[in-house]
């Protein structure tokens, strides 16, 4: 049987790699949905003022001004909304490609002597974070006012894979223990929140599609934010080593 890599030289392997540092900071990126969301809403034309409580966040890149399903539509900035999904769902979709799974596992693990051979969950949670990525693209595409039966289905790949994604990472970096207990907090309460909004009526619709959307958005950019820590740690670490 072949020795184990040391940890620690294979996780700089890996870090040092500039696809890591582009995978991260694309996690990273989808950050950026919160601030097109405030500019669109600042910019909103209803006959009343939009409501982060009874409007949900598809409102905002809805094409028409008009009624639908009852709420009274009317974004002129939609297609910033809809781009913002869409360059959300490709930075997920870039994270989950260029993020490899042995790098998954590394960052969950600190400090063992070797690396087994990876198993299934790294690659589970990239799959599952890519789904959730193709499902934000697809809701950028199609917008609640046109196609709505795709417009939905892409919904739902966004809030089930993304939240399942955060869950089993979250579990498989228990050694992380305030990160995975984040990641986990993040991942419960957007899937039961999702199970809230498709099985009780008369809630307020905005707030529970927030709490089922921004958990995923943060937990993903926490993610992104400590591989491209640990990246930036690991090239300073070989610029010494090159040094010395």
């Amino acid at each position: 049987m072949a020795a184990a890599v040391p940890l620690a030289a294979l996780s700089t392997a890996q870090l040092t790699r500039t696809r890591t540092l582009v995978g991260a900071w694309a996690k990273i990126s989808i950050l950026q949905y919160f601030i097109a969301e405030a500019v669109v809403i600042a910019a909103w034309a209803g006959p009343t003022a939009y409501s982060r409580r009874f409007n949900v966040i598809s409102d905002l890149g809805a094409e028409y001004c008009g009624v639908y399903s009852g709420r009274a539509v009317c974004s002129p900035l939609h297609r910033l909304m809809d781009a913002s999904f869409i360059v959300q769902g490709l930075a997920m979709i870039i994270g989950a490609v260029l993020l490899s799974s042995v790098l998954f596992r590394v960052a969950g693990k600190p400090g063992l002597p070797g690396l087994p051979p990876v198993r299934g969950w790294p690659v589970a949670v990239r799959a599952l974070i890519g789904v959730s990525g193709l499902g934000t693209i697809v809701v950028g595409l199609v917008p609640e006012d046109t196609i709505s039966s795709l417009h939905y289905a892409g919904a739902v790949l966004f809030f089930i894979a993304g939240g399942l994604s955060l869950v089993v990472l979250g579990w498989n970096w228990r050694r992380r223990r305030l990160i995975s207990a984040f990641l986990l907090l993040c991942g419960v309460v957007s899937l039961i929140s999702t199970v809230v909004f498709a099985l009780v009526p008369g809630i307020e619709v905005g707030t529970v599609e927030r709490l089922m959307a921004y958990p995923i958005t943060i937990g993903l950019s926490v993610v992104g934010m400590v591989m491209a820590r640990g990246c930036q740690q690991a090239r300073a670490s070989v610029r010494e080593h090159a040094l010395a």
